[in-house]
């Protein structure tokens, strides 16, 4: 990267006002065996997690596994990150676009073809990510508003708005990051 670069990643991160240091007083508090999106830092905390993570479409499981990587962001649900071996990418194909995130760098799409025509863009991995979140290059996550995600047999529900893909689990509290309006959180 150029010093401009280096210039425009660290404006990019600094715009943020919650970081994790304190939750607003306006958040949920968490009850007993509950997290709050607020108590994760920024830059993102990355923590393995041994439960069990599927991926189904179309009663065909797309992942599986007990490797995978959650990353905590203020304000946003955790989203898990599978390793590539515990994918069944014969199922993928290469997505259309990108995007950028500030912390994790820039990220690929993955889509699927099953049961009954394509679904563009259901998941994404960093191929090349920022060294603070190396651990994550390769691995796959997907969006639970376009699949079914479970964690440990629990339906996983979608982060509010079209762009986010953190899943929502009940051990979660909020609010969440997504509506329109919640851009700088």
């Amino acid at each position: 990267m150029t010093a401009r670069d280096d210039e425009d990643l660290e404006r990019a991160r600094a715009h943020w006002k919650h970081r994790g240091a304190h939750r607003p007083k306006w958040a949920e508090k968490p009850g007993p065996g509950q997290e709050s999106v607020w108590d994760y830092p920024r830059p993102p905390r990355l923590e393995h997690d041994g439960r069990l993570v599927r991926v189904v479409h179309a009663d065909e499981v797309i992942a599986e596994s007990r490797r995978a990587i959650r990353v905590l962001e203020t304000a946003s649900p955790p989203t898990f990150y599978l390793p590539r071996e515990d994918v069944h990418m014969a199922l993928l194909r290469p997505g259309r676009g990108s995007s950028h995130c500030e912390w994790k760098g820039e990220a690929t799409y993955w889509s699927i073809e099953l049961g009954g025509g394509p679904i563009e863009n259901v998941g994404w991995s960093y191929e090349h990510p920022y060294p603070e979140l190396e651990p994550i290059r390769g691995h796959l996550s997907f969006y639970p508003s376009k699949v079914a995600c479970y964690v440990d047999g629990e339906r996983v529900r979608s982060q509010p708005g079209g762009f986010y893909g953190g899943w929502i689990t009940s051990e979660l509290v909020g609010p969440f990051k997504g509506e329109p309006g919640t851009g700088g959180w």
